[in-house]
């Protein structure tokens, strides 16, 4: 047996004036509700960070070198990234993951006293395990997206990912070392920004990708677009836990 919704019948005022007066009311009443179910949106404030500028299905497979260049080492900052000031951190996700790490680095942003502990973070997919085959025993070091020696960030959670001690030392030390070099020389400033990327939900990252571009002289200085891969040679590493064993 169906049922019949009973619909009541809206009288509708003589007055033009108060007729009306109902119509916007109605309006009103009707667009909270849509509010209220979602279906009228605040539109959200675009930032430079939120910005992922390639996708792992353009990156080489990992062929022995820390490193690959990639869009012909330009690095994909718009105007409005050009414009941007101080630093961001992106919010972890809900498998607790780091995203986008930017910021303008000058020597206003470089630290003056040595680097504290960090040992209280545990990012995603983070695990105590040595080797003897890595430098120093340690597979994995919490690794600074933006480099300690830039910005002065430390034990920040949304800065810090798990990577290979080669990533951490070989890899990425490397770039920071060139723009630290660069803004000490010449007291200009450099935009710089990295993306860690995790295929589908893996708590560990494949690799960081990571730009800059000189402000003050328009690149001329430091420009470079690369792909740094989150490995370490003779480990074979599962990147959705975490997990690791020698290779056979």
């Amino acid at each position: 047996m169906l049922c019949m919704k009973r619909y009541h019948k809206v009288k509708i005022p003589k007055s033009p004036k108060a007729f009306l007066v109902s119509l916007i009311m109605i309006g009103i009443v009707g667009c909270f509700t849509a509010f209220q179910n979602g279906l009228l949106k605040p539109e959200k404030e675009e930032t430079p960070v939120s910005k992922v500028s390639y996708d792992l299905e353009n990156i080489l497979l990992y062929q022995g070198n820390a490193y690959v260049i990639i869009n012909q080492n330009e690095p994909e900052f718009t105007e409005g990234d050009n414009n941007f000031e101080g630093e961001k951190y992106s919010d972890l996700d809900v498998l607790g993951r780091c995203g986008v790490a930017m910021a303008r680095v000058g020597i206003d942003t470089m630290p003056e006293e040595e680097r504290g502990s960090i040992g209280m973070i545990k990012p995603s997919g983070w695990h105590t395990v040595k080797y003897d085959i890595v430098s120093g025993k340690y597979l994995y070091n919490r690794c600074h997206l933006i480099g300690y020696q830039l910005t002065g960030e430390n034990a920040n959670e949304k800065n810090l990912i798990t990577c290979t001690r080669s990533m951490n030392t070989t890899g990425m030390l490397e770039w920071e070392n060139k723009v630290a070099d660069y803004v000490k020389e010449t007291k200009n400033h450099v935009l710089y920004r990295v993306t860690p990327m995790f295929e589908e939900d893996n708590l560990v990252a494949t690799g960081v990708e990571i730009e800059a571009k000189s402000i003050e002289d328009n690149g001329k200085g430091i420009k470079f677009h690369v792909f740094v891969y989150n490995v370490q040679d003779g480990i074979e590493i599962d990147y959705k836990t975490g997990e690791s064993k020698l290779k056979e």
